[in-house]
C-alpha cells in the first residue's frame, strides 16, 4: 500500500529547521503503519515507542525534561543507539502520556537535531483536558482514509491512476467503465487501509462489511471510554443520525432528527468531540462567495459527514448487491454518497478550504463552494450523468464566476460557463485548476 502522506514526510525530512511532526487522523485511518513505513524506508534505524499502557516511559517524562536523560532511556527501552541524523524517533498513541506530547517542546528547543514523529488517536481530546500543549513547536500531517487514486493503486492499477494524473481525458472516455466499477467499489468498500487490505486480497463483500462493522464497534467503545459521561447518550444519538441528515434532498443538519425538539446547545460539546477525534467533518455554509469564505460562514446552518464513504454504507446497511445492479448504488440516499465521497476527495488537498453555499429562502443551493489559494470554486454534484445544474448556472450568473464545476459520472466537457469533471477524477481538480 502507497499513502500520499509519504510526500509531506518527504518534505519535512528534507526541512532543516523541522520541528517535531504530530500525524493527526481518526482511529484506524493508518497512523501507525505511516510511520513505520516512513521510518523503514527513509532511515537506517527506527525509534518505536508506544505510550499505551507504557509504564516505563510514564516514569521517564514524568521527571524533568532532560532530553539527554530521554534519550538515554529511549535507547535502553528500543535497545539500540539512537543517532540523531539517521534514526526516526516514534512517539505513538502519544495522548496516553501528556507530558511526552509536552516534551516535544523541549526536543524543539533544545534538541532539534532529534527527527521526531508523533501520532495519538484521540490527541484532540486530551488537548480539551488540559494538556499542555507545544504551540508552535511541532508541524502537523492530517491522515485521512485512502482516497480513489489510493484505492486504485493500492487494487493494481497504476496505469489507470496514470491517466487521471495526466488528466488524459480521451483516454478516461475509452476505459470510463473500469474506472466506474472501481468507484463503485470504492463507494463500498471506502478509503479505512484494514478494509482496503481485506478487499485487495480477497474481493469479498461480506468480509469487507464485517471489518467495516468491527470499526463501528471500536468506535462505539471510544465514546464510552473516553467521552464525557454526561455526553455519550448526545454522542451516540448525533453519530448515528448522520445517515438520516444525508438522506435528505436538503442536507443541511437539523437537531430534530437526533430526537424530537432537540436543541443546538444541547449537542454543541458532542459535535465538536466527534470532529476532534476525527470522525466527523463539519461543512459550514457560507452567504455569499467572497474572500475569505471564512468571513462569510453561518455557524447556525451546517452539514456533517461521516469520516469514510465505506463506513457510511455500513452504518446505513448499505447491501453489497447494489454494487452489481447498474448504476442503482448512485441513487441511494439522494446523492449521499456522492457528496460523502466527494468531501473526501477534496479534504486531502490541505489548500482547500471548504463551505457550502445555499441562497436565504433554501430554493437553490451549492453543494461545495471551495477556496484555494488563488481562487472560489463552486462544485455542484451529480451522483449519475444528469446534465441539469440550475442551481449552479443562477449562482454563477448572480455572482459572476469564472470557475464553476459539475462532478458527474458525465465525461469531460467544457461549456461557456462551466465544466463538467468526472467524478472519479475529482481529487485531480486542483491540479487542472492550477492549469
Amino acid at each position: 500500500m502507497y499513502r500520499e502522506a509519504i510526500q509531506q514526510l518527504e518534505a519535512w525530512k528534507k526541512n532543516p529547521d523541522k520541528k517535531p511532526m504530530i500525524i493527526r487522523g481518526a482511529r484506524q485511518v493508518g497512523k501507525t503503519w505511516l510511520m513505520k513505513e516512513f521510518g523503514r524506508t527513509h532511515y537506517s534505524a527506527c525509534a518505536y515507542i508506544s505510550m499505551d499502557e507504557n509504564e516505563r516511559m510514564e516514569n521517564v517524562f514524568r521527571e524533568a525534561f532532560d532530553i539527554e536523560r530521554i534519550i538515554s532511556a529511549l535507547e535502553i527501552e528500543v535497545g539500540f543507539k539512537i543517532d540523531p541524523e539517521n534514526t526516526l524517533i516514534i512517539f505513538d498513541e502519544i495522548q496516553e502520556i501528556p507530558r511526552a506530547l509536552k516534551s516535544l517542546k523541549y526536543f524543539q528547543e533544545n534538541a532539534p537535531q532529534y527527527q521526531i514523529l508523533a501520532a495519538g488517536s484521540l490527541l484532540g481530546i486530551a488537548l480539551h483536558e488540559g494538556t499542555s500543549f507545544p504551540v508552535g513547536k511541532v508541524d502537523f500531517c492530517d491522515l485521512y482514509p485512502l482516497t480513489y487514486r489510493e484505492f486504485l493503486l493500492a487494487c493494481g492499477e497504476e496505469m489507470l491512476l496514470q491517466v487521471l494524473d495526466r488528466n488524459d481525458f480521451d483516454m478516461m472516455k475509452i476505459f470510463k467503465s473500469k474506472y466506474v466499477d472501481y468507484l463503485k467499489y470504492y463507494y463500498y468498500v471506502g478509503g479505512m487501509p484494514e478494509v482496503v487490505n481485506d478487499f485487495v486480497k480477497n474481493r469479498d463483500f461480506k468480509s469487507v462489511r464485517n471489518i467495516q462493522s468491527k470499526l463501528l464497534f471500536a468506535y462505539g467503545n471510544d465514546l464510552s471510554k473516553h467521552a464525557p459521561g454526561e455526553i455519550v447518550t448526545r454522542i451516540r444519538m448525533l453519530w448515528n443520525s448522520i445517515p438520516t441528515q444525508l438522506a435528505k434532498e436538503n442536507k443541511k443538519f437539523i437537531y430534530g432528527l437526533v430526537r424530537e425538539g432537540a436543541r443546538a446547545r444541547e449537542y454543541e460539546v458532542a459535535i465538536t468531540w466527534l470532529i476532534d477525534v476525527g470522525l466527523v467533518y463539519k461543512v459550514n455554509r457560507v452567504k455569499k462567495p467572497d474572500f475569505p469564505l471564512r468571513a462569510y460562514q453561518d455557524f447556525s446552518t451546517f452539514k456533517l459527514f461521516v469520516v469514510d464513504v465505506g463506513l457510511l454504507g455500513a452504518m446505513s446497511r448499505l447491501d453489497a448487491r447494489i454494487i452489481l445492479d447498474g448504476n442503482k448504488l448512485f441513487e441511494e440516499f439522494k446523492g449521499a454518497l456522492t457528496e460523502q465521497y466527494v468531501l473526501q476527495q477534496l479534504l486531502v488537498h490541505s489548500e482547500n478550504d471548504i463551505f457550502y453555499w445555499s441562497s436565504d429562502s433554501g430554493a437553490a443551493e451549492i453543494d461545495f463552494l471551495v477556496q484555494t489559494e488563488e481562487k472560489i470554486v463552486p462544485i455542484e454534484v451529480k451522483a449519475e450523468e444528469n446534465l441539469q445544474a440550475k442551481s449552479l448556472k443562477t449562482f454563477v450568473q448572480k455572482y459572476d464566476i469564472k470557475d464553476a464545476v459539475r462532478t458527474s459520472m458525465s465525461d469531460y466537457r467544457e461549456q461557456d460557463w462551466m465544466v463538467n469533471f468526472p467524478l472519479y477524477n475529482i481529487e485531480n481538480l486542483n491540479k487542472y485548476l492550477e492549469n
